[in-house]
């Protein structure tokens, strides 16, 4: 595990406006007053086009067993978002990516978990590829599956509750849908 996977993991404060105004611990940003963040998200496809889709360990701070995209994290400062979707592809599922592509350049959420935990983050989202299979990282995923896209938007229509927030919120725009049919 690098420094910023460990205790010291840092992310990025913002204004509105996605200027940089600071920094925090990761450790100690996510609380019921959550402060505005950098993040990403990033959905994996496999030769098949399927998508995958993980859930949530049991121990996360937040949304603990809930099933979303692929990975997702906080770009560390001076790490461009590209590297930061590599570097948590690889932590969080032992999987090496390539053909990124931004899609929601300008995706935000907040939510507001069951112990009142809040995410407000600025939170590009990101298609990429993958060719090997993940290896879960126990700490961060304890379940996996590769879906058809098709299958995938019409689970989140019909039980959305099963799914992260920012995940329905961004298989909802139809930018995101368009994307991970091609």
């Amino acid at each position: 595990m690098s420094a910023q996977q460990g205790a010291r993991e840092l992310v990025i404060l913002v204004d509105e406006d996605s200027n940089p105004i600071g920094e925090a611990l990761k450790s100690e940003v996510h609380t019921t007053d959550t402060p505005l963040h950098l993040a990403f998200s990033s959905y994996i496809r496999n030769e098949n086009g399927e998508v995958l889709i993980t859930r949530r360990a049991i121990t996360k701070k937040t949304w603990p067993g809930v099933w979303t995209n692929s990975a997702c994290g906080h770009p560390a400062p001076g790490e461009k978002q590209a590297d930061a979707v590599a570097r948590r592809a690889e932590y969080e599922l032992g999987l090496k990516v390539e053909e990124q592509e931004e899609v929601l350049p300008d995706f935000r959420y907040r939510a507001v978990d069951f112990s009142g935990i809040v995410e407000w983050e600025i939170c590009p989202v990101y298609l990429a590829k993958a060719h090997n299979q993940p290896t879960p990282n126990p700490d961060e995923v304890c379940d996996y599956r590769w879906v058809a896209p098709a299958d995938l938007f019409a689970a989140i229509d019909a039980t959305p509750f099963a799914f992260s927030p920012w995940m329905v919120k961004q298989l909802s725009d139809e930018r995101m849908r368009a994307a991970l049919l091609k």
